[in-house]
């Protein structure tokens, strides 16, 4: 895993040398954590490219960019899985290492833009091509691998994150209102748009080229398929995902480096501590956290009984409100591109904690959107007037504080919505296709990426293997719900063979006390969130105050998701640093 960034300029030439070396050393510099073993540079003609890295697989020779006999050069931040398959293909190709992103390059040379058709992984890659003078973007379909750009008067932009487009004096750290908005409404934004003016995303699936900085063509490859639900009885469809799931667990354990897996008490990490249980000769890394002291579910003793019925090595971290008030202010500024999402601040310690044994992590994000798992899609499915649409509601309306609440907040979901429709219907697979597009890439996805880079460690996520998602999405809605249980299949799967699980045993969902934790500062802490200017420009006189002087479990989320943003505005959008703990951030 890495991270990339570069230039191409519309005239022909670059800027001069001392203010390209400026420009190169400042977008290294910010995405040195992604990649700590080794840099990389490529410079030619109207392109210049830069690349950080976390050296995975092939350690000592995987060293990037890759330049092809005819010139072609590549860098890349990903896995790519199939790369063995594909060298068989290109055996004459002209391999020059064994690093598997290189098998991106020469498919891009046999393929030109539609390679990233045939690619298995996760991925966000740039190729300079000098003989047709363009460059090359491409992220992969589900969105696992960020991929930002800027268009300028100067050039066109890319980076793997906005902070470095930002610190290179690319961009200026302005907000973009729309964006800001939406973030505030769902706690994550849809689209392509963030909340910096002038920096978009590549999308999901998404591949660019561009000549003389400008963006000339756009290809996209789905995520899902588009072909019929599959009829076939249980028997067979558990059949097939067993080899299904084998395959996605073991060539996501490809890695030259030791791996581990983060596991909670739920469904999803259950079926990958399962599966590499039956790949690995040694015992597997499991990591979970806990918060002990708390009101929240404790889910050490599911975690406990499946790791010592794996034959796990079993690593527990407890994280305390010390941890929470000490570290969120480093994790507002992981998150350049913002998600209120209270699952950071575990996720952001469990990489922490792994990054002293492992380099690469697998986890189970993707689990609940491929096989219906979420409880918002039985209730959209509910007779009407039982029946609740997910993503309704604004998430502070309730707060009742806020200076406006812009009419087209949720403009952007009801476009995905509306996509969804158009290609599956308005059943199961619909709602699931829309997590996909929205949810999945721009919170749980944008969520472990930061956390886990933060501190040099790759996240994969088998679950969202173009062969699990084939195979996942082909199933028919009584293989994913039956009941009010979503997830049928996988929880049958678990029960016939890992039973430690106890997947159709009633579950709990997964909480982090952040409520509790601020409640219990929330006087001391409301006077110092108010002031800050991020908030001041959105909430009425006294409201904030108010809020966290009397937090309860109605308006808990909101005082949680005002906190992270007046952090997060602080650090990306007045440039303060984030150095101390929360009330030192507030305060200086």
């Amino acid at each position: 895993m890495c991270g990339i960034a570069g230039v191409i300029t519309p005239d022909g030439r670059l800027p001069p040398p001392d203010a390209l070396e400026k420009i190169l050393a400042r977008l290294t510099a910010t995405l040195t954590h992604r990649g700590p073993d080794g840099q990389g540079r490529y410079v030619k003609d109207n392109v210049a490219l830069v690349q950080t890295r976390l050296a995975i697989v092939d350690v000592a020779n995987g060293v990037q960019p890759f330049v092809a006999s005819d010139g072609v050069a590549l860098i890349a931040n990903g896995e790519i899985y199939n790369d063995l398959a594909l060298r068989r293909e290109m055996k004459d190709a002209g391999f020059a290492t064994g690093s598997d992103c290189e098998s991106a390059l020469h498919l891009y040379r046999r393929d030109g833009e539609t390679f990233a058709e045939n690619l298995r992984g996760m991925y966000a890659v740039a190729i300079h091509d000098p003989a047709r003078g363009r460059l090359v973007l491409a992220r992969d379909p589900f969105g696992i691998k960020p991929l930002y750009y800027a268009e300028t008067p100067a050039g066109f932009y890319f980076a793997s994150e906005p902070q470095a487009l930002i610190a290179a004096g690319v961009v200026s750290p302005t907000l973009d209102t729309a964006a800001r908005d939406e973030m505030l409404a769902f706690n994550f934004t849809t689209g392509t748009e963030t909340p910096f003016a002038g920096i978009t995303r590549v999308a999901p699936g998404e591949t660019l080229v561009i000549e003389k900085a400008r963006i000339v063509a756009r290809l996209q490859r789905a995520a899902l398929p588009a072909s019929p639900i599959l009829e076939q009885d249980d028997a067979d469809a558990l059949k097939t995902w067993d080899e299904v799931w084998r395959d996605a667990v073991s060539v996501h354990q490809r890695a030259d480096v030791p791996y581990g897996m983060f596991l909670s008490g739920g469904i999803d990490s259950a079926a990958v501590l399962a599966m590499m249980a039956q790949l690995n000769d040694r015992p597997v890394l499991a990591f979970t956290a806990a918060f002990p002291g708390t009101a929240a579910h404790d889910e050490r003793d599911g975690a406990r009984a499946a790791a010592a019925a794996a034959g796990a090595a079993h690593v527990e971290i407890e994280v305390t409100a010390a941890d929470f008030w000490r570290t969120l202010p480093a994790i507002a500024e992981a998150m350049d591109d913002p998600v209120c999402d209270y699952a950071v601040v575990p996720t952001y310690l469990l990489a922490r904690q792994a990054a002293r044994d492992v380099k690469v992590v697998l986890s189970g994000e993707g689990g609940d959107e491929l096989f219906a798992g979420y409880g918002r899609t039985r209730a959209a499915l509910r007779p009407w007037p039982f029946s609740k649409r997910p993503w309704r509601r604004h998430h502070l309306a309730g707060f009742g504080g806020l200076r406006n609440i812009p009419p087209g907040w949720r403009d952007g979901m009801t476009l995905i919505e509306s996509h969804a429709r158009d290609r599956y219907g308005s059943g199961v697979r619909a709602l699931q296709a829309a997590d996909c597009a929205a949810w999945l890439p721009n919170d749980l996805l944008l969520k472990v990426d930061r956390c886990l880079m933060a501190h040099g460690v790759e996240g994969r996520v088998p679950f969202l293997d173009p062969a699990v998602a084939a195979f996942a999405f082909s199933l028919a809605d009584r293989q994913k719900i039956r009941g009010r249980r979503g997830k049928w299949l996988l929880r049958q799967w678990l029960a016939d063979n890992f039973p430690a699980a106890a997947a159709f045993a009633p579950k709990r969902g997964f909480t982090v006390p952040v409520v509790e934790w601020i409640a219990g500062e929330g006087r001391r802490l409301g006077p110092l969130v108010a002031r800050q200017p991020g908030i001041a420009e959105l909430c009425t006189p006294g409201s904030v105050e108010g809020l966290f002087g009397a937090i309860d479990r109605r308006n808990g989320a909101a005082a949680w998701s005002l906190l992270f943003y007046a952090l997060w505005h602080r650090r990306h959008i007045i440039g303060e640093s984030s150095r101390g703990d929360v009330f030192a951030a507030l305060s200086s």
